[in-house]
């Protein structure tokens, strides 16, 4: 299990050179060929760059909010179910990673003015390495054609920030009403939040950047729950029955959180035992207000039902190393992926289990420990994995190897790709440059946006090549 930032630096303005898509921005024109690079598998040669391809992107852009988070998500909002024009504004809460537990917070923020443009899956001519530029709270692509179809200029930056004893674990939103949080500390406790007046503010304040560091706040959680008996890393709101969460801790333990009001919460001193080692994550059911799943370090993946006592229902070996995230497909429930400190990803079928083996696809990909894994909310047979070897890489399962497609997309871009023949055809996108990718999300009003965060800060991104999923119409 890989989760901590290590040595966790103050975030620095990046200059030109710093990395970011599917590599380091460079000024200079190869001299050769352009390539698709592999970590783990290519190396850099003597004067050789890495540089990103920002025709590969509707939409590229970097900022940080001070510390290095390790968890953060994306708040629900009321500006459109499905938003298909640029410039996009959206709204996260995240969690800090300081170096003294006094010094960190929750980030309660907007992003607006996240400017783009839909590009063309065939380029008409070969990319130059010197379209890419670099700003201190964002980087984005291609800005002279933005003014013309998805706005100019950086994202705009507005920042409130709640302190919070400890470093942040993990944090979620709740999905019905995403003003309420839930907080993992590494002090052992789980805390929920209302962070209404703060998204109320945001919303409400012009689109105008703050300037300086913003003041931290201090405000008392609804709850601050210390029955755990170590710290942890599991926690998930239920999709199906509002203000319902589950936590799980480092000692094996899940509790059961049912909500007695809209701010208060009853928590079940009885824990959920069935894992040998520590709960790393938890998903509920998508269509099951009383079905969730967990993951360990066991290696395991057990199914319960709220309903049937303290025991899994089942529990299954989902990998031969510690399983550290799992995902539950919310467009076809029968689907749950999982992700590996040995760097593999599975897909089980819960169909499957009472015959025995569930995996109906298994990858290796990877060759750092996965970090994150997550459906997308537009495309069921779509998924996005991080990983500690630095890559954010999207999945469609739905493909197929078809060498007649390839050869006629070959011809199109006339030699201008060249990838390696040894990917697998389900492998759709590799995002690189972020520095020790720690977790990631899709944003469920804005199809085709993928959010991460790093120890180097936060990527929004928008791969031209998902375009599936956008309104033919779209900008």
């Amino acid at each position: 299990m890989v989760r901590s930032i290590k040595n966790p630096k103050k975030a620095k303005r990046k200059n030109k050179d710093s990395k970011k898509g599917n590599g380091s921005s460079s000024s200079s024109i190869p001299s050769l060929p352009t390539k698709v690079w592999q970590p783990g598998v290519d190396k850099l040669e003597e004067g050789e760059e890495l540089q990103c391809d920002p025709t590969a992107y509707n939409s590229l852009h970097a900022f940080h909010i001070g510390w290095p988070c390790l968890s953060f998500d994306i708040l629900r909002d009321t500006l459109g179910l499905v938003r298909n024009e640029f410039p996009y504004t959206a709204y996260f809460v995240a969690g800090s990673q300081a170096e003294k537990p006094s010094w960190n917070s929750i980030g309660v923020f907007k992003v607006s003015n996240i400017s783009g443009k839909r590009r063309e899956l065939v380029p008409n001519k070969p990319a130059t390495g010197d379209e890419d530029a670099d700003g201190e709270s964002s980087d984005s692509d291609d800005d002279s054609d933005d003014e013309e179809e998805g706005g100019s200029g950086t994202p705009i930056l507005q920042l409130h920030k709640v302190a919070h004893q400890g470093c942040v674990n993990r944090i979620r939103a709740m999905s019905q009403n995403p003003h309420i949080c839930a907080s993992w500390a590494d002090t052992g406790h789980v805390q929920v939040w209302d962070f209404r007046s703060h998204l109320n503010a945001l919303a409400e304040s012009e689109t105008v950047a703050g300037h300086g560091a913003p003041q931290v706040l201090n405000q008392s959680p609804l709850v601050k729950f210390g029955g755990h008996k170590d710290e942890g890393y599991a926690i998930d709101w239920n999709p199906v029955a509002p203000g319902r969460l589950v936590s799980g801790d480092c000692n094996s333990c899940i509790h059961l959180w049912e909500p007695a009001s809209d701010a208060t919460w009853n928590v079940d001193p009885n824990p959920f035992i069935g894992h040998a080692a520590s709960v790393e994550d938890l998903q509920w059911s998508p269509t099951e207000s009383d079905v969730f799943a967990s993951c360990s370090v066991d290696g395991n993946i057990a199914i319960w039902d709220t309903r049937v006592g303290k025991s899994a229902l089942m529990s299954f070996k989902a990998h031969n190393a510690d399983v550290n995230v799992i995902s539950w497909n919310r467009l076809a429930s029968c689907l749950l992926a999982s992700g590996s400190d040995d760097g593999t990803f599975s897909i089980h079928d819960l169909r499957l289990l009472k015959g025995g083996d569930s995996v109906v696809a298994h990858f290796e990909y990877h060759k750092h420990p996965v970090t994150s894994i997550e459906w997308s909310p537009h495309e069921g047979s779509t998924l996005a994995v991080s990983s500690a070897d630095n890559q954010l890489t999207i999945w469609d399962l739905s493909l197929e190897k078809d060498e007649e497609e390839e050869a006629e997309f070959k011809a199109k871009t006339r030699e201008q790709v060249n990838a390696p023949e040894d990917l697998p055809p389900q492998l759709l996108f590799i995002h690189q440059g972020h520095k020790d990718l720690k977790e990631l999300h899709w944003h469920t009003q804005v199809p085709g946006m993928i959010v991460s965060t790093a120890a180097d800060g936060f990527n929004i991104l928008m791969p031209s090549n998902i375009q599936s999923t956008l309104p033919q119409d779209a900008v």
